[in-house]
């Protein structure tokens, strides 16, 4: 039996655009009307979808549409998708900052959320009793509190600082000691919404290094949003993707972080080819990439050896002819050229399942496709497709607090090195 902490059904959330008070009260009033009657609310029948990049015919927008999804307690699930993508009103919704239009949420747990710098803290207090204004808000007594407070401030590093007024403290200061209070004060769902990209590298390291022990040891659950691809992978276990207010992806991590770097939920590390490729010399069949030891399924990353696989028949062994990639990245460059017959192998009569392996680490992050030639006797082309297919890199797990992003270049090769 799973142990279900917290179950989001069909939430959807409406927003009214424009100037509050233009025709409001005449919109309310209507939805009275129909609410007397005991009809619905007919507001809910229109609304645009949440595009932003996009101009509307309504009055009234979706930011959420039909969320549906199931978290078990002590799971780190990671929300990600594109800026106004629904992300951070779903996280409001659930930490009770603002209901939902529609739908429901249940709770299996205490909630502490840090959706913002300084969510909950009063400027004119002192960090110390701000630590007792948040405990109490999460419903800690007194006594409970005292007994955490030593460590807070610690993991904070803002001891200096701790009976200074909070106004007077750095963004970095606030989400330092807001973070602190949030995982100290043993909360079962903790919900965090960006904010550590505000503190520094160590911080960083800290913080998800404390969110994976409550997880693991505390057994709670952590929602945790960020744009952060190399944090949301080496933390979390499974993923969700929004896009336009509506969930499009609910699965590993992995493969939602693909997904959303992709913008489509189809592999784009495999193609089949029609018959439109079968010539009068060979059949090309299928290209596929795929991490060594997986599937065309799972994800490629900085870290890994890739492997290209393609399927190819030779239909006249007299023809002599190889099968050559070109590779370019997403500006058209044209990387480096490579062949089987660099490695002295040949075609056989009839169906070929050619294999080439790139060394493990070699790719830096980004995106790449692939140029396809057949060549007849080392000389004449017969057959050519640019961009014929392409793929994506993704960053690799790495440390927190080590260089998160894409490092210059695109290759990244393992040169050998001595110190003498």
């Amino acid at each position: 039996m799973k142990d279900i902490i917290l179950k989001a059904e069909n939430i959807s959330k409406q927003y009214r655009l424009g100037q509050v008070g233009t025709g409001t009260m005449a919109h309310d009033l209507n939805r009275w009307w129909h609410q007397v009657r005991g009809k619905e609310n007919p507001y809910l029948k229109i609304g645009d979808t949440n595009d932003r990049s996009t101009k509307g015919e309504s009055d009234y927008v979706w930011a959420l549409q039909n969320i549906n999804f199931e978290v078990e307690r002590g799971e780190i699930l990671g929300i990600i998708g594109k800026n106004g993508a629904g992300k951070s009103t779903l996280l409001k919704i659930l930490s009770r900052v603002t209901a939902p239009t529609t739908g429901s949420i249940k709770f299996g747990g205490r909630v502490a959320s840090l959706l913002e710098v300084g969510t909950g803290f009063n400027g004119e207090m002192t960090g110390r009793e701000n630590i007792f204004l948040n405990g109490a808000i999460l419903g800690m007594t007194k006594k409970e509190i005292t007994a955490k407070i030593d460590e807070i401030i610690d993991f904070s590093g803002c001891e200096r600082y701790i009976d200074t007024p909070v106004k007077r403290y750095s963004s970095g200061m606030y989400v330092r000691l807001a973070f602190a209070v949030a995982a100290f004060l043993e909360p079962d769902i903790l919900i965090i919404d960006e904010v550590l990209a505000v503190g520094d590298a160590e911080f960083q390291k800290k913080a998800i290094g404390k969110m994976q022990d409550i997880s693991r040891e505390g057994g709670r659950t952590v929602l945790f949003v960020s744009h952060n691809m190399a944090a949301v992978k080496s933390l979390c276990t499974r993923g969700i993707v929004l896009e336009n207010g509506n969930v499009k992806f609910d699965g590993k991590i992995e493969n939602a972080v693909s997904f959303y770097l992709s913008g489509d939920s189809e592999s784009q590390n495999k193609k089949t080819f029609s018959s439109e490729y079968d010539k009068k010399e060979f059949r090309l069949h299928e290209i596929s990439l795929n991490p060594i030891g997986k599937s065309s399924d799972d994800v490629l990353d900085e870290y890994q050896k890739i492997e290209i696989n393609t399927v190819f028949t030779l239909k006249d062994i007299d023809s002599k002819l190889h099968v050559t990639f070109v590779l370019n990245n997403e500006m058209g460059d044209s990387l480096f050229t490579f062949s089987h017959v660099n490695n002295k192998l040949k075609l056989n009569q009839g169906l070929n399942k050619i294999k080439c392996t790139l060394p493990e680490g070699f790719l830096n992050i980004g995106s790449y496709y692939l140029s396809l030639y057949i060549i007849e006797n080392s000389q004449t082309t017969l057959f050519v497709e640019k961009d014929i297919m392409s793929f994506n890199v993704q960053e690799g797990e790495r440390e927190i607090g080590s260089w998160m992003g894409k490092e210059p270049g695109f290759i990244k090769p393992k040169f050998d090195w001595l110190i003498d």
